[in-house]
């Protein structure tokens, strides 16, 4: 059963994380994802630790489904060999600073104007224009400049705090990827693709203002230094561990209390309504705290469900995997890896019945596919001889792996 993007080919010129998942995305739902890498060095992602065959775990994780070929961009030859590849492509996502693309001779208006049905994705830290527009990038910069550090910190007056994980990168990732079906789709009715420009920047702060810039949604109204609504989070500790209860309507109140055996918060003022208990935040969550400090997670999660109030134990990493949601999901797949050997990691999240999803290969070697596409796009064996022996294409996957 063909996946959504079969018959959809994608050039992959990103490196780092927030390029190489995007596009993974898309070869997980079925797209030819061509890697197009730096001969002999290859995304830096590859140099990570925690490797197996070498391959790191972090590239294993993000480039999946994907072919990949090494090409000297700095080369004329190796400019000339991707532009071939881009006539015969849907999609091309790029992370060069801004102007790089442009100096190198395959900017969006140099590829589209011999391919008008291309689909050209320019990623940045910052965006395209404005005074930050060169500046490096790293995840943790974005989450200092949107805000989200002092989102996290949980008032304009606490210090502020990262995230421990690279939300920036990975939101940009699933904007990209999301971007890129709604351009495919467009084209559909167009004809032609167009030129689509996403920064780190712009996904954190469009992820953000729902819920965390409603001070901010009034421009006519002065807005003072956000206070935090509480300073308790929502992990709580219980007698033998760490678990959340979360409650928000009336029933869920209700539920807690009848749970907690103390009924008479139920009439306490401070607590009679979602405002009032927005209000008394901290004095609330100090009081469930006290109470979920008397039995153990098992326990509270048992009674809490019986009086249908959301609750969950706060695993770690290794608990998730053994988890029965997750197991009855099957979130978590198991193959082969001709390099690395066996692998884990999370299956694509959304399921299709009519167009599936699938794992088809593991990420690639480096340059390991180089001659195999090269002989799609039309060269012959003799071009290709030329191109290696002038280190266009650098060394062969097979030499570099008994090199390694």
């Amino acid at each position: 059963m063909p996946s959504a993007f079969d018959g959809v080919r994608v050039l992959d010129l990103t490196t780092m994380l927030s390029g190489p998942w995007a596009t993974m995305i898309l070869g997980d739902q079925g797209a030819d994802v061509v890697k197009i890498e730096e001969p002999g060095k290859g995304d830096h992602v590859r140099s990570l630790g925690n490797q197996s065959g070498g391959m790191s775990s972090m590239f294993l994780n993000i480039n999946r489904n994907k072919r990949s070929i090494t090409l000297d961009l700095k080369a004329k030859q190796g400019i000339a060999v991707l532009t071939d590849l881009a006539r015969g492509a849907d999609v091309l996502v790029q992370n060069f600073r801004p102007g790089v693309v442009d100096r190198l001779g395959i900017g969006a208006e140099q590829l589209r104007a011999i391919n008008p049905k291309l689909i050209y994705v320019s990623l940045s830290g910052f965006g395209h224009k404005g005074p930050w527009t060169h500046k490096r990038v790293y995840d943790p910069v974005v989450q200092a400049l949107s805000g989200l550090t002092t989102v996290q910190a949980g008032s304009d007056d606490a210090r502020p705090r990262l995230i421990r994980t690279v939300l920036p990168d990975k939101l940009t990732a699933v904007t990209a990827a999301q971007a890129i079906a709604a351009a495919l789709y467009a084209r559909t009715r167009t004809g032609v693709g167009q030129h689509i420009h996403l920064s780190m920047l712009d996904g954190v702060l469009a992820f953000l203002w729902a819920s965390d810039m409603g001070a901010q949604t009034y421009p006519d109204r002065p807005v003072s230094n956000q206070a935090a609504a509480s300073f308790i989070d929502l992990i709580y500790q219980t007698r033998d561990g760490y678990m959340t209860v979360s409650v928000m309507s009336n029933a869920e109140w209700k539920g807690l209390c009848d749970a907690f055996g103390r009924p008479e918060w139920l009439t306490d003022p401070r607590f009679s309504t979602p405002s009032a208990r927005d209000q008394h935040v901290n004095e609330r969550l100090e009081m469930t705290q006290e109470v979920l400090l008397t039995r153990t997670t098992a326990e509270w999660l048992e009674v809490l469900e019986r009086h249908d109030v959301p609750c969950a134990p706060a695993l770690t990493r290794n608990q998730v995997m053994e988890h029965p949601q997750v197991a009855a999901n099957e979130s978590i797949i198991v193959y082969e890896h001709p390099a690395a050997g066996r692998l884990r990691q999370a299956r694509p999240a959304a399921l299709f019945d009519g167009t599936p999803s699938a794992v088809r290969r593991g990420a690639p070697v480096l340059g390991e596919h180089t001659e195999e596409i090269l002989r799609e796009a039309g060269y012959t064996a003799a071009r290709i001889s030329e191109l290696r022996e002038a280190g266009v294409l650098g060394a062969p996957a097979a030499a570099q792996r008994q090199a390694g």
